[in-house]
């Protein structure tokens, strides 16, 4: 048996395409999940072409759909249960997902809603816990209106941080006020107060001002870098008061944050913005689309 899955191919525009892989076959601990829909990340596109996927194999982060084989094991949700997933090799037909990595979809949010939140709402979360998000806390959000900052800007608004969210132009910067920013501002323009938090998914010279106008005591967390642009940091710009700069990755299970947000979604509490949404077979289209940054929010794929 097969199913169809986007796998990496470096010969194919965007380095990806549609092909027949073999049908999974679950662990014990895994729930075997038929996909309705699947989200699309900046990052993705990078594993694509940087080769951190290999060829040939399934990309994908995001998931959304139903279980047709609980675990073996006995853990982890029932057959027929709507669930979303952070998992590897997302971008399929058929996945087998670690009951970990599961969450349930609460009624009234739509999957193509739901498959949003993991890698990207997962990410802000937490990077904004991380960094010792607090009320008082001064929170600056760069590429705020993309799928990490803009919940970044909603989470950060909900805990009761002054938000400052950062974006590439006017026309981005559309709707942020709505879900919770005290401020939006084009690039850094403008900043002068410093900032106790940084939520960087940017990357290059905006990393190195972000770091500039950190509080002592502060912290960067460098989610993302779609700048592409090395960060050129000036001598002596690290040496002063403690501050920190900390990558960050999404580690371990993320079924417990996921069913936060996914609460959150359905209650209203944090909106999701699609940006793009259409077949999977459509796959370049909403890459180009992400890539040229014409996307506010999320690029969702409706799986055949």
């Amino acid at each position: 048996m097969s199913v169809r899955a986007l796998v990496v191919d470096p010969s194919a525009p965007a380095a990806v395409r549609l092909a027949e892989v073999a049908d999974p076959v679950p662990g014990p601990g895994q729930a075997l999940v038929d996909v309705s829909h699947a989200s699309l990340n900046y990052g993705d596109l990078n594993d694509a072409r940087s080769g951190r996927v290999p060829v040939g194999a399934v990309l994908g982060s995001d998931a959304a759909g139903v279980v047709v084989q609980a675990a073996a094991d006995g853990t982890g949700p029932a057959v027929g249960t709507r669930v979303v997933a952070l998992a590897s090799g997302a971008f399929a037909q058929r996945v087998a997902i670690d009951v970990g990595a599961l969450a349930e979809v609460p009624r009234g949010l739509e999957p193509a809603h739901a498959v949003a939140l993991p890698v990207a709402g997962v990410a802000a979360l937490r990077s904004l816990r991380a960094a010792g998000l607090a009320p008082d806390k001064r929170v600056l959000i760069t590429g705020a209106s993309g799928g990490v900052g803009r919940f970044g800007v909603q989470l950060a608004a909900r805990a009761g941080a002054y938000v400052i969210a950062s974006v590439g132009s006017a026309a981005r910067g559309k709707g942020l006020v709505e879900v919770g920013a005290d401020e939006v501002l084009i690039g850094l323009e403008g900043l002068q107060r410093p900032v106790d938090v940084v939520i960087d998914s940017v990357g290059g010279p905006q990393l190195v001002a972000a770091w500039n106008l950190l509080a002592p005591g502060g912290s960067v967390q460098s989610v993302g870098w779609t700048s592409g642009e090395p960060a050129v940091f000036p001598p002596y710009a690290t040496v002063g008061p403690a501050k920190s700069l900390t990558s960050f990755v999404i580690e371990g299970d993320t079924g417990a944050d996921l069913a936060l947000l996914t609460e959150l979604a359905a209650e209203g509490a944090i909106t999701v913005e699609i940006g793009w949404q259409g077949p999977w077979d459509c796959f370049h289209e909403a890459a180009e689309a992400l890539h040229g940054r014409r996307i506010s929010g999320k690029a969702v794929l409706e799986v055949a």
